[in-house]
């Protein structure tokens, strides 16, 4: 698999320092999976950032601050296993299990991993949608796209960041050609207008967005609270 696009600089130190939001640390994470060249540049940003903290100067803390974390952690970790059985749990296995799929892995806790198994919700003629349940506290929207092979996208800007994962299938657009593995990664400064290769199945994509779509055209703005997106 031969990937063209790949994420911006700026993302993956944003990624590697942890501050994105579990919407798009999500798609970055399930493009990373996929990419090769972003897995290292991945571990290149949190190799730096390692290095700024060997750097930086030494701020003097409380003397109970370590048992204070430790405390905070554990009680993380009783509400996170309360009712489980423990005798089933284990956090540290000697290999990492390998699981099959065609999602990938960031992925797969939230879809399983056949993206054959996913349920879909008819949103406009060629396009259907399958929203992803995230933290209620997570203020970006992460959902899957199905558009129909010769489908046309409107026409669009962006409110805010965006990013456009493909699973299967492909689209073109001003950027180019973007396939299995591909990533957009977009802003609010830019409008495109996606449109799915025919003869290749339809383009089943991951997208987190920051705020929702801007469409150019009336129709579509007057039909996005039902469309979605």
């Amino acid at each position: 698999m031969k990937l063209t696009h790949h994420l911006d600089d700026a993302t993956l130190v944003r990624y590697a320092a942890g501050d994105l939001d579990e919407a798009f640390t999500v798609i970055v994470a399930s493009h990373i999976a996929m990419c090769p060249q972003c897995q290292k540049a991945s571990h290149n940003a949190e190799e730096l950032g390692g290095q700024l903290l060997e750097a930086a100067e030494e701020v003097a803390v409380e003397q109970d601050a370590f048992a204070k974390l430790m405390g905070a952690i554990d009680n993380q970790n009783k509400a996170n296993f309360d009712g489980v059985d423990a005798q089933n749990v284990h956090p540290f296995p000697k290999r990492r299990a390998k699981i099959a799929g065609d999602v990938p892995l960031p992925l797969q806790r939230f879809l399983g991993a056949q993206v054959a198994d996913i349920e879909w919700k008819k949103v406009a003629p060629g396009i259907s949608k399958h929203d992803i349940v995230l933290d209620k506290d997570v203020p970006s929207s992460l959902y899957l796209l199905n558009i129909a092979e010769g489908q046309a996208v409107p026409e669009h800007g962006h409110g805010g960041m965006e990013m456009t994962l493909i699973l299967s299938g492909a689209y073109n657009d001003r950027f180019g050609r973007f396939g299995p593995g591909d990533i957009a990664d977009l802003d609010e400064h830019v409008e495109h207008q996606p449109i799915v290769e025919p003869g290749g199945g339809p383009c089943i994509c991951l997208v987190a967005t920051e705020k929702p779509t801007k469409f150019k055209g009336i129709i579509e703005r007057l039909l996005q609270p039902i469309i979605g997106i």
